[in-house]
């Protein structure tokens, strides 16, 4: 249940409405700052409260919500129907990632090579406009003789990355035993298809306040995903993105998956949290990421998620569907068109004299 505070309600009465919910009703209640009003979500066995008995602990509260759906915390009525955004900081200043926020770029290989590779790759992608970097340090592979990433060693070459060009780092986590370690170096998490049901991992990523980049898993439906969410934020962890990455189809002889385009504005209807597209695992193949990476923008999607690698011929992993960084060059130019159509792009800061 939630309980939707007046405009202009005092912070004594909510702080009452807190204490007594708690002592009384063994409820949690966890207080949702709105742009214009305070809301309560209670957590706890509500089922047997009736509304009106809520409604009458205070003269200051406007409503009493039964919430049906079963992502309690990441449905859309939880936030009364405003968007939610999750702020990362990063070394050249926090990026915020949300519906009435610029669109946020996110680039760099699949895997983490070596240094050299990784810190050109940053360094390219920071001077056409992305605010991220991308890179596998642990990769979950199909196949056990396929290249698994550097591990640890690879995490001190992405704070190498960090440090030379000030992007933030998002990487894989795959076992909870090196969630600590990832920690240290990552101002994103992300949680993999492949471990969007990884109930054990979901809790542990919950537990730690870095936000979480949580992919859809690669045969999920849509209300799998969100309950994967619900995973996270319900461990105390409220900061997630939810990230399209294709799921599987019919006809795997021209795409690797099938990119979902349709849940972003489905998932507009369903729940608050920040959405991001990854147009190059959508399509596996790079000459069909440009097109996607339009139509995502276009479907509405806050942030995208592009695979860029110096030579992707020698790529050790996904070189097929990675830029090279000409082509991630031309392609924010590109985007950029589309991008302020939909006053989504990220406007220059005027330099003063």
């Amino acid at each position: 249940m939630i309980i939707v505070m007046k405009a202009g309600t005092p912070e004594a009465e909510i702080d009452r409405l807190d204490e007594e919910l708690r002592t009384n009703w063994g409820l949690t209640p966890e207080k949702i700052v709105g742009r214009y009003k305070v809301v309560m979500g209670l957590v706890g066995d509500t089922a047997e409260l009736e509304p009106m008995q809520l409604r009458e602990m205070s003269t200051w509260i406007e409503e009493v919500l039964r919430v049906e759906k079963p992502y309690k915390r990441a449905c859309l009525e939880y936030r009364q129907g405003e968007p939610s955004a999750v702020a990362v900081a990063t070394p050249l200043g926090t990026v915020t990632i949300g519906l009435n926020h610029p669109i946020a770029i996110v680039a760099g290989p699949c895997s983490v090579e070596n240094e050299e590779m990784i810190v050109e790759t940053a360094m390219r992608v920071k001077a056409a406009g992305a605010h991220f970097l991308r890179g596998g340090a642990y990769k979950p592979r199909t196949s056990p003789y396929a290249f698994q990433g550097h591990g640890e060693s690879a995490l001190g070459l992405l704070a190498a990355a960090r440090e030379a060009s000030g992007l933030g780092i998002i990487t894989e986590v795959m076992d909870a035993a090196d969630l600590s370690a990832i920690v240290e170096v990552a101002d994103v998490v992300q949680v993999g298809a492949r471990n969007m049901q990884n109930f054990s991992l979901l809790k542990k990523v919950g537990a730690q306040d870095k936000p979480i980049l949580l992919k859809r898993g690669i045969s999920a439906t849509i209300e799998e995903w969100l309950m994967a969410a619900e995973y996270i934020m319900a461990a105390g962890n409220p900061n997630v993105i939810l990230c399209e990455r294709g799921i599987r189809g019919y006809d795997r002889q021209y795409t690797r998956n099938t990119l979902d385009l349709s849940a972003v504005p489905v998932l507009r209807t369903l729940t608050h949290l920040p959405i991001m597209v990854d147009p190059s695992h959508g399509t596996g193949w790079a000459q069909f990421v440009p097109s996607m990476a339009f139509a995502s923008i276009a479907s509405g999607t806050d942030s995208l998620m592009i695979e860029v690698h110096p030579n992707p011929k020698k790529a050790l992993s996904d070189g097929p569907q990675s830029l090279t960084p000409d082509q991630f060059d031309k392609l924010m130019e590109e985007l950029a068109v589309i991008g302020k159509v939909m006053n989504r792009w990220p406007q220059p800061v005027p330099v003063l004299a």
